[in-house]
């Protein structure tokens, strides 16, 4: 093996259970493991990464790593940690969704590698759809009690839920359709380890129940931490939803952003979890970073190494670029190269004022543009003053009185941005 999984795994902080005798069976030779990914929506998010980190980790220590797209299982709805049943999908959503989720996965998983530990890619829907109501419960269900899975903390804590309006016969099968999967894939694929979120530890240990029971054989289980933040706010939230690691629900721009603001106590967590940088490096960079916190360079490493991970280098550099465009360090040239979709992302709150298309293409004067046809400035005297003092500036290039706004100021053929010193900025669109 190229390193030591476990131990790897444990100095990051990924590791919140682990099954006796793991690290010993993983060193012995190459071996396979899974994660389970919910397929209910065409993109992971961020609170899905510590799992991909795992496969990941798995992969560069020289094993195989398998992701399971839950297409059975996320039928179902899964009671762990949740309050309510979860939607239920149709099979050609979720078979469209499985297809959006390789390409994203293929970003940090080798699929197509020629050794052995090439990445895999299976749907428990494929083995799950031929099986019978009654040859589960005769072949799967004898084998486990209703008070061992009732002993589950998921279970009892969904019953114990004064919320709770109690549980669907469904959800609380789920634990043995997903023990199933494991006993599956230990047949199949001589799977012999099964990760997730510390909250999956009952549905993982009915697996190794199933394997020991049905399979004649043993399997491990390993769990990392829920991810949760230093402040109390949900991970991977912001008032906009889900930090999506799709570029088209969120912008690689905002992507950037939420690893940028990550707090001192967070960075030092995420950066051992959420990048492949060594040890030593990471040592390096705390160290550094506590004698000048005011810099954030740990936060500033953490987001180019996820953003360039996730994205491109491409996409991190117009990231940067587009953060600097808030604080005063950039070029008329800086603005023309922001697509529309960071633009906004960017300048989204900023004032902003409707101009007709006709008004630019004749020339729009800089007092109508600061106060007479938008009210950014309250009076025509004020925007006045503000040009004698030098004030003021079109798209970052300061301007007088006599300056007209003309299409050639358009940036993406609709905005014009206007600035009153450093703190004040205003947006025309052109409509």
């Amino acid at each position: 093996m190229n390193k030591n999984f476990v131990e790897e795994l444990t100095w990051r902080g990924m590791i919140h259970d682990v099954m006796p005798g793991t690290e010993e069976h993983l060193m012995e030779g190459l071996r396979s493991a899974y994660v389970g990914i919910d397929p209910t929506a065409d993109s992971l998010h961020i609170g899905h990464l510590v799992g991909v980190m795992m496969l990941k980790h798995f992969q560069e220590a020289g094993h195989r790593p398998v992701a399971l797209v839950g297409g059975a299982t996320g039928m179902i709805g899964d009671p762990s940690g949740k309050s309510n049943e979860r939607n239920l999908l149709d099979e050609a959503t979720l078979l469209q969704n499985q297809h959006a989720l390789k390409k994203q996965l293929s970003k940090f998983l080798d699929f197509e590698s020629d050794g052995e530990n090439a990445a895999l890619m299976v749907n428990n829907y494929d083995w799950m759809k031929e099986f019978s109501f009654l040859d589960f419960i005769r072949d799967v269900g004898k084998h486990i009690t209703v008070n061992y899975m009732m002993s589950k903390d998921s279970v009892k804590k969904r019953l114990s839920s004064d919320a709770s309006e109690g549980m669907s016969f469904t959800e609380f099968t789920y634990q043995l359709v997903q023990g199933y999967d494991f006993l599956h894939l230990y047949r199949e694929l001589d799977c012999t380890l099964q990760m997730g979120g510390s909250d999956q530890w009952g549905n993982i240990t009915t697996g190794t129940e199933l394997i020991r029971r049905i399979g004649d054989g043993k399997g491990y289980a390993l769990t990392c931490p829920l991810i949760t933040k230093a402040d109390g706010t949900k991970f991977g939230k912001t008032e906009s939803g889900n930090i999506w690691l799709d570029p088209e629900r969120t912008s690689p721009y905002k992507f950037y952003q939420y690893w940028l603001n990550t707090s001192d106590e967070d960075a030092e967590r995420f950066i051992k979890i959420f990048t492949f940088l060594p040890k030593n490096v990471i040592e390096d960079l705390v160290s550094t970073h506590k004698e000048a916190p005011h810099l954030r360079q740990l936060q500033r490493k953490l987001a180019e190494e996820i953003t360039v991970m996730v994205h491109s280098r491409e996409d991190y550099d117009n990231a940067v670029k587009a953060s600097e465009v808030l604080f005063g360090k950039s070029t008329a040239q800086d603005l023309k190269d922001l697509n529309e979709n960071t633009f906004l992302d960017v300048f989204e709150g900023v004032p902003q004022a409707k101009i007709d298309r006709e008004d630019v293409e004749n020339g729009l004067d800089m007092i109508a543009a600061l106060s007479a046809k938008t009210e950014f400035l309250n009076s025509n005297g004020e925007a006045r003053r503000a040009l004698k003092e030098n004030s003021i500036s079109v798209n970052k290039e300061k301007v007088s009185e006599d300056y007209m706004i003309t299409k050639k100021d358009l940036l993406n053929n609709k905005y014009v941005i206007i600035n009153k010193g450093k703190r004040n900025t205003y947006i025309l669109r052109v409509e």
